[in-house]
């Protein structure tokens, strides 16, 4: 309805409103306007932010010619252009060696396994993480035994590391979940005590720094990913890192099928130690290798509006954001997370608030679910090979699930956390704003969202 038609068919209304109050016309309709855009979106108000969000991966004109020179040259198996990708991402971590694997979930494996992780180890990890931390465990052969998250931080708890090792204990496998680091300064001190390998999964948190030391460079070795979604995103991909050279030999040896590399040239001949084929490609290197330029920016970015975003949230009734540990010295937020009550927003269940954030035109998802009870492990257990290696109380997979429950892993999957992606927080600090007053809006009138709900309206 236009402004002429909106005041002819309220004249009658509208003539004791204007003389008893003193309302223009023309302020009625503002204010008619300014009702419509206070009321969330999800019933009949005006989304916060319609405008949309970066995308990703962000292409530029400038890589196009690098990449293509790569692919006209038909040297794509790897070669100088891996080599000056790996010589870069080391320097830009601070760390002696890094080698590129096919993808993280590889990097997971060529690590552990070349840390002497194998059949019959346990390895302690997170609940709260991409499938892939455990199914790298699972492919040495191992057992994942899993330590419950600090739900302030969502990170791995270190008092449940200490209480889950055992002589069977070979190594810790921290997540630095989300863009944020783990509390490794307790974690390196249970490893120190109870002589562990510990390896990062940095999959998520390229750049983000612990007590000045960027992630995947405190421990024995780091491991990266660079899939589609992730802060440098090749495709698939990822990345061994470590200080230890004869360690990186040895994964250099193992990604290369076992040939000899490095420490271990003249000492044997042909292929020398099992090993697999997980090479990245000339191409491939070249895409990560022509954004490396842009990613400290990009990760400031998003550490300034993820900063600056958290204390917007902060005084929401029904908000929690997340708590940094006090030695954390820059997150990258590949994921923004979280804490939502629905007490705080009259009882409004979380899948119904995601929705309404959805119609702000803020993306808004609620995470992973327990990973921990997933059927891939019983899989496992019930395999030849674990059959083989293992007794059956060892692998009773009910034993298995209740020594292994993880309630604060359950509290954040199935009922608080609310996640956003990292690319929104390359957005300016408007689209921070529009975030924090969709939040606010939902909030104040979550009643009324209530009501429509349970009268079967919205939802």
């Amino acid at each position: 309805m236009d402004r002429r038609k909106f005041i002819k068919n309220t004249a009658l209304a509208g003539a004791g409103l204007y003389v008893g109050s003193m309302v223009s016309p023309s302020m009625l309709w503002g204010m008619n306007g300014m009702a419509r855009k206070s009321l969330p979106a999800i019933i009949g108000g005006e989304s916060v932010h319609p405008g949309g969000w970066p995308g990703w991966p962000l292409w530029k004109d400038e890589y196009d010619q690098k990449v293509l020179d790569v692919l006209r040259s038909g040297s794509w198996f790897r070669a100088g252009v891996t080599e000056e990708f790996e010589k870069q991402w080391a320097e830009m971590l601070g760390v002696k060696r890094a080698l590129t694997i096919a993808n993280g979930t590889n990097s997971l494996i060529t690590a552990l396994k070349n840390m002497g992780v194998t059949a019959g180890d346990e390895v302690i990890t997170t609940p709260y993480t991409f499938v892939a931390t455990v199914q790298a465990i699972l492919n040495c052969g191992a057992i994942p035994v899993f330590a419950d998250i600090d739900r302030e931080t969502f990170q791995i708890d270190p008092v449940q590391i200490e209480k889950k090792v055992t002589p069977r204990t070979k190594a810790i496998l921290p997540v630095h979940i989300l863009g944020m680091p783990a509390d490794m300064n307790r974690i390196m001190a249970i490893a120190k005590k109870h002589n562990l390998i510990v390896i990062e999964d940095t999959c998520q948190s390229h750049l983000a720094e612990y007590d000045g030391k960027k992630l995947g460079t405190i421990a024995d070795a780091g491991c990266f990913s660079f899939q589609n979604s992730k802060n440098l995103p090749i495709g698939e991909g990822g990345a061994v890192v470590s200080n230890d050279e004869v360690f990186m030999d040895r994964c250099f040896s193992y990604h290369n099928q076992g040939f000899p590399y490095g420490t271990q040239l003249g000492e044997w001949g042909g292929s020398f130690m099992i090993g697999t084929n997980v090479r990245l490609s000339e191409y491939q290197s070249m895409v990560g290798l022509v954004q490396l330029p842009y990613m400290v920016e990009q990760a400031n970015t998003r550490w300034e509006n993820g900063k600056y975003l958290m204390e917007q949230i902060k005084g929401i009734p029904g908000i929690t954001p997340i708590k940094l540990y006090k030695e954390c010295t820059k997150a990258v937020f590949h994921l923004f997370p979280y804490r939502y009550n629905p007490e705080g927003f009259e009882g409004m269940p979380r899948e119904l608030f995601i929705e309404a954030m959805n119609a702000e035109g803020i993306p808004t998802v609620a995470g992973y679910t327990p990973l921990h009870t997933e059927p891939f492990i019983k899989s496992a257990f019930e395999s030849t090979l674990y059959k083989k290696v293992y007794s059956p109380e060892q692998i009773d997979y009910e034993a298995y699930m209740a020594a292994n429950q993880c309630p604060e892993n359950d509290a954040i999957c199935n009922e608080e956390s609310i996640w956003m992606s990292q690319s929104m927080l390359l957005a300016d600090k408007s689209s921070m704003d529009d975030i924090a007053e969709s939040i606010a809006k939902i909030q104040k009138h979550a009643g009324s969202i209530m009501r429509k709900y349970n009268k079967g309206e919205i939802g």
